[in-house]
């Protein structure tokens, strides 16, 4: 079985700079998953160059099949030399996961990454080997569905040092714990990174002394969603549209009035209509045996676009998009499956023209709901999930 895995990182920059001298790059092949930590030395925009130039050194070459040896190489010719320190200096982790279940984690410098495995901390056995003067630590091991692997700049290990009850920081063990006991009520790497970057916040007192990041990669399976919006254009395709829908096993998202009307014909059930106003600006959900979720259309979808793009723009600055996620209304529903319990959408999309939503001397593809569609699968994508679209 091929595993898959949610990625997703946040960082706090130091108090007072523009910039974050922490960098993360996450890439997506065919074959595996690469999440890179680079934290430059000093903060600011020394230390912003530092840590951009090696994670994406180390990304490119290792996306090219460069070795170890060779990419540490590039690295120490590449970086610029700082005129205060005269060394050019940046630590990092690697953690690459194939779709197999094979891994390979490298650290230079970086805190140790921590593995949360059946809800508790578990030790990662390490070898070491110097490479250009570096001590490198590495590591092969087979990954596990389930698996909790958080990688952080040091930034994260320092919070609160100073204070009376955390002398020397947070500490790596503290972390831990903290991460063991907020993991079970995160439901996706960034809610994750999310909370163990506002406690680090909080124990710096909201005033961060360091660049602070913290990398999350979780292991799953698969987490496959249809979403079916539009009636077809020809109404001969009415059955092959719902039959995409109920294909395999996959969580069901029926957008507009009409497509759910097909889906309910076709299926033979019943749809049952809801008074949940939990939002007065979007109209409530509908029931219908079979399909997860059944909602009005572009209204919606547009509620679910505006939060979609507010994530993959990395707007979060606090809570309130969470807040937002966990809302009960159709579009907060939308976006929270797409975010947080997907790594496939296939959208089935009918080109039927909808009188009430476009003109319909313009084209379909001018049209309000292909325009949303194409926005939801950009958004998707940029989160770094596959997306199909089919249209009828």
């Amino acid at each position: 079985m091929l595993i898959c895995a949610d990625c997703a990182y946040k960082s706090l920059f130091k108090f007072h700079e523009e910039l974050c001298g922490d960098k993360v790059e996450i890439l997506r092949t065919e074959d595996a998953y690469i999440m890179i930590l680079a934290d430059g030395m000093g903060s600011g925009v020394e230390a912003n160059i530092l840590a951009t130039l090696t994670s994406k050194i180390l990304g490119t070459m290792f996306l090219k099949g460069a070795s170890l040896e060779e990419s540490v190489e590039t690295i120490i010719k590449t970086l610029p030399v700082s005129q205060k320190r005269q060394v050019a200096y940046s630590t990092f982790s690697i953690l690459q996961v194939f779709r197999d279940g094979r891994a390979y984690l490298v650290e230079f410098d970086n805190p140790t990454c921590l593995l949360i495995r059946d809800g508790v901390p578990t030790p990662i056995p390490f070898g070491s080997r110097r490479i250009e003067g570096k001590l490198i630590r590495e590591t092969r091991f087979n990954v596990r569905t389930g698996d909790t692997y958080i990688l952080v700049s040091d930034g994260a290990i320092h919070a609160g040092v100073g204070q009376k009850e955390l002398a020397f920081g947070w500490g790596w063990d503290r972390m831990a714990a903290y991460v063991s006991h907020c993991l079970p009520d995160c439901g996706s790497a960034a809610r994750l990174a999310h909370a163990v970057c506002q406690k680090a916040d909080c124990l710096y007192g909201g005033r961060p002394g360091d660049d602070t990041t913290v990398a999350v990669m979780q292991i799953t399976e698969a987490q496959v969603v249809h979403l079916m919006t539009g009636p077809p254009q020809n109404p001969a395709d009415d059955a092959r549209i719902v039959e995409a829908l109920m294909s395999g096993h996959a969580y069901r998202i029926v957008c507009g009035g009409t497509s759910a009307t097909i889906v309910s014909r076709e299926l033979k059930r019943p749809l049952r209509p809801t008074l949940d106003f939990s939002d007065p600006e979007i109209p409530p959900v509908a029931l219908l045996d079979g399909v997860d979720l059944v909602t009005e259309g572009v209204l919606t979808l547009n509620r679910a676009v505006a939060l979609l793009r507010r994530y993959a723009e990395n707007a979060e600055s606090d809570n309130t998009l969470y807040a937002e996620l966990d809302k009960g209304n159709a579009g907060s529903r939308i976006a929270k499956t797409l975010i947080e319990h997907c790594t496939d959408l296939n959208l089935y999309v009918g080109r039927a023209v909808n009188m009430a939503h476009q003109n319909p001397d313009l084209p379909f593809d001018l049209g309000i709901r292909q325009t949303l569609v194409d926005q939801l699968k950009t958004l998707v994508e940029k989160m770094g999930k596959k997306v199909t679209v089919t249209y009828f």
